[in-house]
């Protein structure tokens, strides 16, 4: 239940900022208390690291798909350029099942599509070879398409986000129906709901599990507080944060059942354990799941299906953090960046200069580039820090009690008080622990858990990890040390809201007593000067 709460708490907390303030992921921190801007800056280097990295996976994605309009599944057989003489093909047997003949050195001809026809990985990562023609033009088809989903701010997202949110529930069913017909997928849902316990033991698995909980529910990277920026100051974000955390778990939970059955159904054909077909990472989108597609009827189809899909959930997840970077920066200098094509502009050289930077990573050892800017650049142990240091500034700092009179002055309503413990407490004690445990059993990255990366991968990756953490205490040491006064007076500074951030109704009441008493005519306090309509910014639900 509380692990519930926290997760829709802090939810809550970063989509009722971006609204209250109508600011973006930077200069909300400006608003509400000027010491902790530092977290904004963070946040948006790992923002705009993800964009970089993340879309890399919509190349891959395309290329399958592009490789799917084919007579035969070009990774359900040994019969092309790019196999080797230890490839080995599913066969099928008298009694019409598909099996893997297993040797010892056998490789399975999904395994080197992926290796040497779309990767034609390196044995290195010191050889990072040459530019994947092929890669880089999909890589390049991804960033026009998440251009033109970004170019016109919320306008054309809310509309492109119709589709590529909602589209891929069908293609869910549709996965999950066939996922649940196939032989042996009733094996592949009981691994799936009874895990090994003994996993709990590894702090990996900890981690892995926060990683993806922070990324699938966006929070500590500052896109629900760009995307709430744009809501109505009436808006029931309450509302949306519990209903968002219910179909974001239950997405999640359904779809844990598409992908177990298909894999129970591989190990079935394969006659071995799930253990050993199960993927992680790429691996399961572009090694298990299309190998289980390659034993299906009817397989082109149902490979169109599944990488349709990705396309659409990866466009969906880019696009948001690419609106996320573009709010920051425009709200940091509203004069400037929205008037005119400026945004436009500005969105051109954030995604040019994005795909040049990506098309390192779609050379032929661009993958181990890849893993460096997923273990190090995004890691779980740099959203901890952040979600900590956020529950302390707006819980401690500015207060958790106002934040609860800000939401109530917008919904009309307090929430639950469970949701103000969780931020007080829950989240900062879970997040402290999970990260001091990360850190001592901290490891250094491993190429597919087998051999370590060269001294420069993790030189490269820890400045990935520093350069956004700490964003936050050297912002801290340059904002304390040019702010005038003595260092109570700092701090008190630095500590203290915006006089411009708009009323609750307690403080409208406590004004019109004041008022009252003086006997002075009240003017209109409706209308706070912080509204951004004063500078054509599109505001309203997405």
């Amino acid at each position: 239940m509380y692990g519930g709460s926290h997760i829709c708490a802090t939810k809550m907390e970063e989509t009722s900022l971006g609204q209250y303030t109508t600011q973006g992921s930077i200069t909300c921190w400006r608003k509400i208390c000027p010491l902790f801007e530092g977290l904004g800056y963070g946040s948006q280097v790992v923002v705009l690291y993800s964009s970089i990295y993340y879309i890399i996976i919509l190349a891959w994605a395309f290329f399958y798909l592009f490789s799917s309009f084919s007579s035969e599944l070009p990774w359900a057989s040994c019969r092309n350029s790019w196999n080797t003489a230890t490839c080995m093909e599913f066969d099928r047997r008298v009694v019409g099942h598909l099996n893997w003949t297993v040797a010892g050195n056998a490789t399975s001809p999904v395994r080197e599509f992926w290796e040497r026809r779309v990767l034609n990985l390196t044995d290195s990562p010191n050889k990072l070879g040459s530019v994947r023609w092929e890669l880089a033009l999909c890589l390049l088809l991804s960033w026009i398409l998440c251009y033109f989903c970004v170019w016109k701010g919320v306008k054309s997202t809310g509309k492109v986000v119709y589709f590529t949110a909602t589209f891929p529930y069908l293609m869910l069913l549709v996965l999950l129906v066939r996922g649940l017909t196939l032989p042996g997928a009733i094996d592949g849902i009981k691994f799936y709901l009874y895990p090994d316990p003994a996993r709990l033991t590894d702090p990996q698995v900890w981690m892995d599990a926060g990683t993806q909980i922070f990324y699938s529910y966006a929070i500590c990277i500052g896109c629900l507080t760009a995307l709430g920026s744009y809501n109505k100051y009436d808006n029931n974000c309450y509302k949306d944060c519990v209903y968002l955390c219910l179909l974001n778990s239950g997405t999640s939970f359904v779809a844990g059942f598409a992908i177990f059955s298909v894999l129970g159904f591989m190990a079935y054909e394969q006659g071995t354990d799930i253990s050993t077909v199960a993927e992680s990472g790429p691996g399961l989108a572009f090694i298990a799941y299309p190998r289980a597609v390659a034993m299906m009827p009817l397989p082109q189809l149902w490979a169109i299906f599944f990488f349709i899909m990705i396309i659409l959930l990866g466009l969906d997840s880019e696009f948001v953090g690419l609106e996320s970077l573009m709010t920051a920066i425009s709200d940091m200098y509203p004069s400037f960046f929205l008037v005119g094509h400026r945004r436009k502009i500005l969105l051109i050289i954030i995604s040019a200069g994005s795909f040049f930077i990506g098309l390192v990573m779609v050379t032929e050892g661009g993958l181990y580039i890849f893993q460096l800017f997923d273990y190090y650049a995004c890691s779980g142990m740099t959203l901890l820090l952040f979600a900590i240091l956020q529950s302390v500034c707006i819980s401690w700092v500015y207060g958790a009690d106002r934040l609860y009179d800000n939401i109530e002055d917008m919904i009309g309503y307090r929430p639950l008080p469970i949701i103000k413990y969780c931020l007080k407490y829950v989240t900062p004690v879970i997040c402290t622990a999970t990260f001091v445990f990360s850190l001592i059993k901290f490891s250094p990255l491993k190429f597919n858990n087998t051999f370590q990366y060269p001294w420069w991968g993790s030189a490269v990756g820890w400045w990935f990890t520093l350069s956004s953490t700490l964003m936050v205490p050297l912002w801290m040491v340059y904002i304390v040390s040019v702010t005038p006064g003595t260092l109570r007076q700092r701090l008190s500074i630095l500590t203290t809201p915006s006089e411009d951030l708009p009323m609750t109704k307690a403080q409208k009441n406590s004004h019109l007593a004041k008022q009252s008493e003086q006997d002075r005519p009240l003017g209109d306090m409706e209308t706070p000067a912080w509204d951004h309509n004063l500078l054509d910014r599109d505001t309203g639900p997405l």
